[in-house]
């Protein structure tokens, strides 16, 4: 069974994306906003896809608030977890954005939120999970 991390600070956000991927792709699915379990978590091989929230509002390392853009950094940087393809989730939507966030980051993908189309991210997050097979 696939394992995805959900890094999503917003309790309806992390429902939905768990719900959804744990029904309609048959993951094993792992909440989590705390940075160490994070990055543990991504760079310890037991992760096939992290899903990152790129604003978190509760996350620190080393006592510093830490964005999802910087901890997809820290990953990408990991020898261990540079082949963990992460997908950055955000509202932050506008046009030149996602090109933004993912050259900043180093992430695979990107999914602008609120998830309109259950359908669709589904379909995205399954092609990713199959590429990282």
């Amino acid at each position: 069974m696939k394992h995805v991390l959900v890094v999503e600070d917003d309790a309806h956000n992390a429902i939905l994306f768990s719900k959804l991927l744990s029904k309609r792709v048959g993951c094993r699915i792992t909440l989590s906003e705390s940075a160490e379990e994070i990055l543990a978590l991504a760079c310890g091989g037991d992760v096939d896809l992290v899903i990152m929230d790129v604003s978190l509002g509760n996350t620190s390392y080393d006592g510093r608030p830490v964005s999802g853009v910087d901890l997809t950094r820290m990953i990408k940087a990991d020898p261990q977890g540079v082949g963990v393809p992460v997908m950055l989730a955000t509202a932050h939507a506008m046009r030149g954005d996602a090109e933004k966030l993912l050259a900043q980051s180093g992430a695979d993908d990107y999914v602008s939120k609120p998830i309109i189309d259950h359908a669709a991210f589904v379909e995205q997050v399954r092609g990713m999970l199959e590429e990282a097979a």
